[in-house]
This record gives structure tokens, C-alpha cells and sequence, in this order.
């Protein structure tokens, strides 16, 4: 069940969501923690804002190195995304994660068999198709990362801002165990790779938009009722909340608090050229039992990294959405990469807000269609490989 916070944490946890600067957003967390009793059944929350408040504390003091000019800085907490989607890619050291970058992507890494050479967040693109992952490769993972041992808030940092996660394991040595302690410090960090019953999103609005909760899915132990009377004590009153699958009103309080939130993963298994690796690999398979996918591979001599790209694409779902002008025999350039649901209405968006004000009809192309091209409207949804033409007012 929720928390029960006091009106004053309530208060001022408001101050934290209205803060405008880092600095001033870690004070107001200090004095939400101020305001939230201690016991047993606020011990997530609490956790939950003191790693909040690490990694904020540590972009600050990255900052104020850079400002003085010693040290030179320190590594970034988060990395820009590029490309179709961000994947962070996690594991213990030495499992081989530099290895694969230089393997699939334009990465300028240094592959050392030294342990915990990488120290700080390595981006590349790697291309499959027509479409380009951002693959960061990720300090290494450690007991205790969860904690905010080493780099372990910026690891965790990175996963929980990525669009997707790989775990890397070494076959040479326990794989089991190796990928039980990279799922457990993404578990105790709230990001999850196995999808949840149910999912709570809140968008917030602009003051006078109103509360709005869409219903989509089933409540277990609440009513309407008990969530808006949450919402409103927490001062979110203008806001879009859409509940899917099961969920329960402490699902709701931590999607306040943006403590979980779900990443799908695949699973990396390096090294399948040394001596053991092919019956460590059988047990890591009937350990994952089917809940990832589990691609094979040797890095070293860049064997099964064709089967990565594939697992990317399908994983992440994502589809290719090409389009051409009015017309033109032939699509133009690269694709749009939509997610799997996507309609004409997200495509249009994202070409030109004007070409959704302007809209009149779309024609698709694609091989599913009886009879192609097909007019059609913004509600469409598109699928991989469809051809677009929008026609506009103007």
C-alpha cells in the first residue's frame, strides 16, 4: 500500500517537482527526506530519493571540477541519444563488453584484459540495415552498484535512460551467477527487464488542463476514487494518467516518484570459443528459459554478431516507415523508425507538426494490403516496411 506521507512531505516533495535547478532540486529532496517518517514502510522511498539525490550530487560536482579546471571532469552521467534507439550495454568486468563495441560499432574503445578499464559511459553506432542503434558501453557492474558503490549510480543511471539494456556474460566463468548479479543491482536499482503486470503513466499538463485518468487496464486493491485522492495529495492536478495491465495504488505512488521503470534486454553470451563455454551456455539457457533472448558469440574472432542487429530490431520494437512525395516512383532516403503500434498521425508528427495541421489523406503501400496503395487516414497504424505518401492542404 502507499507510503502515507505526512501533508508537509507532501508539501514538499511539490517544491522538488517545481524546483528549476539541480542544486535547488537536491536541497528540496533533503527536506522531503526531512518530512518522510522512517520505518519499514517507507524504507523504498527513501532509498529511492538518496540514489535520486547521489547522482545529482555527482553531475554537480562534475561541474564544479570542470569549473576550476582541475581534474579535467569527470565522466558524463548520461549520454545523448542518437540513432534509432540508445541500448545500454551492462556487465561484470572483463566479460568482453570493449570487444564487442569495437567488433559492431564505430566506438574508438581500448580493449585491455585488464579489469575495469572502462570508467566512464563509451558510445558507438552500430548499423543494421537501414536502421542505427546507439549501443554505451557501461562501467562495470559490481555488488554493490545498486548501493552507489564505484560508478554504480552512473551505470545504473545509464540503463535507466537507455531504450533497451544488453547483458554481457562471460561463458568461461559461471554465466549464472554473473547474470543474477547484474539482475539483481538493476532490481534494487527499480529498473526492470522482465515486463510488468501493469504500467502507470503520468504526463504532466499545464496549470488549468485538469486531472485526467484513462483506464486501460484493471485496478487490483483501489478504486478510481482511491487513485485520483492519491494524485491530488501528491498536488498533481493537471495531469494525463494512463493505467495498463494490473496495477495496484503503490504501483501508482511509485510512478510519482519515477522509481520502476521497464527496459527490454537481451542477453550476450561472449566467449563461445574457449574450452566449457558450449555446456555453460546450456545451463544459461535453461536459466533464462526462454524470458530473453540469448545470442551466442566470440567477439574476439566475431562469431554469431550477425544475430545481434536482428535481436536489437525485434527486442526494442521498432519498424522502418519509408516515405515519398507526391508523385515520385521511389521512396525518398532513409526510413522514419517508428515503434510497433505507430499510426500515419506519429509519422506525420514526426516529419512536421504542420503536416498533421495540414492533413488530408495518406496512400500506403505495403505487401499485407489487398489492394495497394490504399487510401487511408492519421489512425492508420503502420507496420515494417510500409511506404507513405501524405498529402497536405498545401
Amino acid at each position: 500500500m502507499p507510503t502515507n506521507l505526512p501533508p508537509e512531505a507532501m508539501d514538499k516533495w511539490e517544491e522538488v517537482e517545481a524546483a528549476h535547478t539541480p542544486r535547488e532540486k537536491l536541497q528540496k529532496m533533503q527536506e522531503f527526506l526531512s518530512c518522510v517518517p522512517q520505518h519499514k514502510g517507507t524504507m523504498k522511498l527513501r532509498g529511492t530519493i538518496k540514489k535520486k539525490m547521489s547522482i545529482i550530487r555527482a553531475d554537480l560536482d562534475d561541474k564544479k571540477r570542470k569549473g576550476t579546471g582541475k581534474g579535467g571532469g569527470g565522466p558524463k552521467l548520461f549520454v545523448e541519444k542518437e540513432g534509432a534507439a540508445q541500448v545500454a550495454l551492462l556487465g561484470m568486468t572483463s566479460v568482453g563488453k570493449s570487444c564487442l563495441m569495437s567488433a559492431v560499432t564505430n566506438a574508438n574503445v581500448v580493449v585491455s584484459a585488464a579489469p575495469y578499464t572502462t570508467r566512464e559511459p563509451v558510445p558507438g553506432i552500430m548499423n543494421y540495415l537501414d536502421v542505427q542503434f546507439q549501443i554505451v558501453e557501461a562501467p562495470a557492474v559490481m555488488e554493490g552498484s545498486a548501493d552507489g558503490r564505484a560508478w554504480g549510480p552512473l551505470t545504473l543511471g545509464l540503463a535507466r535512460n537507455a531504450d533497451g539494456v544488453v547483458l554481457m556474460v562471460d561463458l568461461s566463468r559461471d554465466p549464472v551467477g554473473q547474470l543474477e548479479l547484474v539482475l539483481s543491482e538493476l532490481e534494487k536499482s527499480r529498473v526492470l527487464v522482465s515486463k510488468p503486470s501493469g504500467r502507470v503513466d503520468i504526463d504532466r499538463r499545464h496549470a488549468g488542463a485538469a486531472l485526467r485518468i484513462i483506464l486501460v487496464g484493471r485496478l487490483v486493491d483501489c478504486s478510481m476514487r482511491d487513485v485520483e485522492d492519491l494524485l491530488r495529495s501528491y498536488k498533481i492536478t493537471d495531469a494525463i494518467v494512463k493505467i495498463s495491465g494490473d496495477v495496484r495504488l503503490d504501483d501508482v505512488e511509485d510512478a510519482i516518484f519515477e522509481t520502476t521503470t521497464y527496459k527490454p534486454a537481451l542477453v550476450v553470451a561472449n566467449k563461445l570459443d574457449v574450452r566449457g563455454a558450449e555446456a555453460n551456455l546450456r545451463v544459461l539457457r535453461r536459466y533464462v528459459n526462454g524470458k530473453w533472448p540469448v545470442i551466442a558469440v566470440s567477439c574476439e574472432r566475431k562469431i554469431g554478431l550477425d544475430e545481434l542487429g536482428k535481436a536489437l530490431f525485434e527486442g526494442l520494437g521498432v519498424i522502418r516507415v519509408y516515405t515519398k512525395m507526391p508523385g515520385s516512383r521511389e521512396p525518398t532516403g532513409r526510413p522514419f523508425v517508428l515503434r510497433h503500434g505507430a499510426t500515419v498521425n506519429d509519422l506525420a508528427k514526426n516529419i512536421h507538426k504542420e503536416f498533421v495541421l495540414n492533413f488530408l489523406f495518406a496512400m500506403v503501400w505495403a505487401k499485407r494490403l489487398p489492394f495497394s496503395p490504399k487510401k487511408v487516414g492519421l489512425g492508420f497504424v503502420l507496420e515494417d516496411g510500409d511506404v507513405v505518401e501524405i498529402h497536405t492542404k498545401i
